[in-house]
């Protein structure tokens, strides 16, 4: 309570209005950085990565400079309000404040160190999808079934996360199709091999390959062509992957190439 007293006397009740104001200019500022960077994004497909990482870092320095500015209306920032102000934070953050803080901290911390960037496709958990924001608070994930999933910044300081793309547009995709044991391979796999490099969604620019092994799934043996390509734009996932997908069936039913047979499970 000391603490919150000798605060007090600092306080500057003539600057709420002007700094609620500061805080509004830089709330409308940061969006128009967005929209903008947004709009550039658009416009310039191949610099979008790069785009939307320097975005996250200016929305964030504005931030910080009008959290500052607003502080510094509001208090008469001399030596003994600083000393004041340090003892009251130190109270909030032991009370409720920690996390709050500490995902701040994991914020800066994500934009300097980059484990990942706005635009990657990250997998966390259970969670995978294309990082949208670097807030102060949070990471937000967008879902490739169009949710949009929230994490705490601190949550990247000490949990695995794993980015497919690292601030590149293209991305590597890996497909997997099941053939019979008694199947033409070769056929099957030159099927596969022309689906991929005609997609108009494959970067061909990089190395792609076939593998192929025989597997057991939980009701049948198989032949597994496991293919991996690069997407041109890490957006067109699962165009690739359809378009891959839907023109390998195909062929694979025209030229005769048989599907696994289930395996029939004896009845005690």
């Amino acid at each position: 309570m000391e603490d919150v007293t000798n605060i007090l006397q600092f306080l500057r009740p003539d600057g709420f209005v002007p700094a609620t104001l500061v805080l509004l200019v830089t709330y409308l500022l940061a969006r128009g950085v967005a929209a903008a960077f947004d709009r550039m994004g658009q416009r310039f497909a191949q610099q979008r990565i790069g785009l939307h990482q320097t975005k996250a870092i200016l929305r964030l320095v504005l931030y910080l400079a009008g959290f500052v500015a607003a502080t510094s209306l509001i208090f008469q920032l001399s030596n003994e309000a600083l000393l004041g102000l340090g003892g009251v934070a130190a109270v909030a953050i032991g009370i409720g404040l920690r996390d709050l803080v500490a995902s701040i901290i994991a914020g800066v911390t994500i934009l300097i160190d980059k484990p990942f960037s706005v635009g990657d496709r990250i997998t966390y958990g259970s969670t995978y999808g294309e990082v949208i924001e670097i807030g102060l608070r949070a990471v937000r994930v967008v879902t490739l079934d169009d949710s949009v999933v929230t994490i705490p910044n601190n949550k990247f300081l000490t949990d695995v996360v794993s980015s497919g793309n690292a601030g590149a547009l293209d991305m590597l995709i890996q497909m997997d199709f099941f053939v019979a044991l008694d199947a033409d391979v070769a056929t099957a796999k030159r099927i596969l091999g022309e689906a991929l490099v005609s997609s108009r969604y494959a970067y061909l620019k990089k190395p792609w390959t076939i593998v192929v092994n025989e597997v057991q799934q939980n009701d049948f043996v198989a032949v597994r062509l496991r293919a991996k390509v690069y997407v041109l734009d890490i957006r067109w996932e699962k165009a690739l992957e359809t378009d891959v997908t839907e023109r390998t069936l195909a062929a694979f039913q025209r030229q005769g190439v048989p599907s696994p047979a289930i395996l029939h499970r004896s009845v005690a």
